[in-house]
């Protein structure tokens, strides 16, 4: 590597001229995730934060900073699932817990974008485990308890681990019976409601004088955006004869549907893969934690997969403090039957299409943003590390708050020891 650049990434400084450096990967196993497939010695070309060219044997510029892969994987940067990355810090301080919304009024409207803090120390050690993006997600204050949330949680961002957010937005929405507390007691209620609202928007003189209304001005607005195709509607849902009514609600409503967690997924896919529905699944879940995921196993992605159903790999805790143990879960998922490279679209190309950015994130091709990673080893393996980060182009600091104060400690440490 190009002494220049390594002491740059020693000192876990963002490279400030790196916007505008020309930076070539030599030697790498480049797993590109586009139709070029996986190139043994590939090369890739970066030239202000955008890559230039993908192949063999490239020509390096006479002004290019070289790194040496020596036959090191490169990946797309990893999607870092759904959840409170940016907008929870520490969950028993509740003035940085901005993820949901207890007005007891349904309120799509309500976007958590706007609470993301860029400055999060837990972006530090996501990029550390080559996290690159990810997909803020509120919640119904619910917490299994129901206390003043609504079955539509509101909307969520996607972003970028340099603090960079994205225009495309999400709507949430909980569904099944851990959202029973959220509808009156009974799942029954809970396409009662969406209905009505939907009633609201699309025929609001079906509509008596006298009978209440669900929505805001605002929140008919937003629905509306979405009930035209505006972005995903992602349902919280679990089991299978609650995920066939997601399916055919969206079909009605003409929904761009998306389900999540989804332990019992495998028992509809051939249903999902006609409706095109894509699954946002936990690759940990394993054995029934109610009544509503008894049928969960390690193979639903491998299953999901063989039918033709999109997967993507979110875990279902939307704390942010562990998305970099995500590629973990991948590996399993692979030693239950899922391919590797299935696994690893899981983390890249799929996030990235179905939450549309696909022309920023998730593969590495010509013309893309640089938005990529170099791991020490196979990166679904639990020891493999990454080495080298990069988003947009600019070499990401591969220090973080935990890792400042394992050296700080360590050099205490041995300090006593010596004495």
């Amino acid at each position: 590597m190009n002494a220049r650049l390594l002491i740059l990434l020693a000192l876990g400084a963002p490279l400030a001229a790196a916007q505008a450096a020309t930076v070539m990967i030599h030697d790498a196993t480049v797993h590109t995730l586009s139709a070029q497939g996986v190139l043994a010695h590939g090369d890739i070309l970066i030239r202000d934060g955008r890559i230039v060219e993908v192949g063999t044997a490239l020509s390096a510029p006479a002004q290019a900073e070289i790194i040496e892969a020596h036959g090191r994987p490169v990946t797309p940067g990893l999607f870092g699932g759904l959840g409170h990355l940016g907008i929870e810090e520490i969950g028993i301080e509740p003035t940085v817990d901005d993820y949901a919304l207890k007005l007891g009024s349904m309120r799509p409207e309500f976007d958590v974008t706007s609470a993301y803090n860029p400055d999060s120390v837990v972006l530090g050690v996501g990029r550390l485990g080559g996290v690159t993006f990810a997909q803020l997600a509120p919640s119904s204050s619910a917490g299994g308890h129901g206390e003043g949330g609504t079955i539509i949680a509101g909307q969520g961002a996607l972003v970028r681990l340099d603090g960079a957010v994205a225009a495309v937005r999400a709507l949430f929405v909980e569904t099944g019976g851990q959202a029973n507390a959220l509808s009156g007691g009974s799942r029954a209620a809970q396409f009662m409601l969406l209905q009505q609202a939907v009633t609201e928007v699309r025929s609001p003189k079906l509509l008596l004088a006298n009978d209440a209304r669900l929505l805001t001005p605002a929140g008919r607005q937003a629905l509306q955006d979405y009930l035209g195709g505006s972005g995903p509607v992602v349902f919280d849902v679990e089991r299978a004869s609650d995920i066939r009514h997601v399916i055919a609600f969206a079909q009605r409503e003409h929904l761009h549907a998306v389900v999540r967690g989804a332990p019992e997924a495998w028992r509809v896919a051939p249903e999902l893969a006609q409706a095109g529905v894509a699954v946002i699944l936990d690759p940990l879940d394993d054995l029934p934690e109610d009544f509503d995921s008894v049928g969960a196993t390690l193979e639903n992605a491998a299953r999901l997969h063989k039918a033709g159903v999109k997967i993507v790999f979110s875990f279902n805790d939307p704390q942010p403090h562990n998305i970099r143990k995500l590629r973990q879960g991948a590996g399993i998922a692979v030693a239950h039957g899922l391919p590797w490279e299935a696994a690893l679209a899981a983390l890249t190309r799929n996030p990235a299409e179905l939450f549309g950015v696909s022309d920023r994130n998730g593969s590495i091709e010509a013309g893309h943003p640089a938005d990529l990673v170099m791991w020490s080893g196979d990166p679904l393996e639990v020891t493999t590390l990454a080495d080298a980060v990069f988003i947009q182009g600019v070499a990401q600091s591969m220090h973080s708050r935990q890792t400042e104060l394992r050296d700080r400690y360590l050099t205490k440490l041995r300090a006593n020891a010596a004495r």
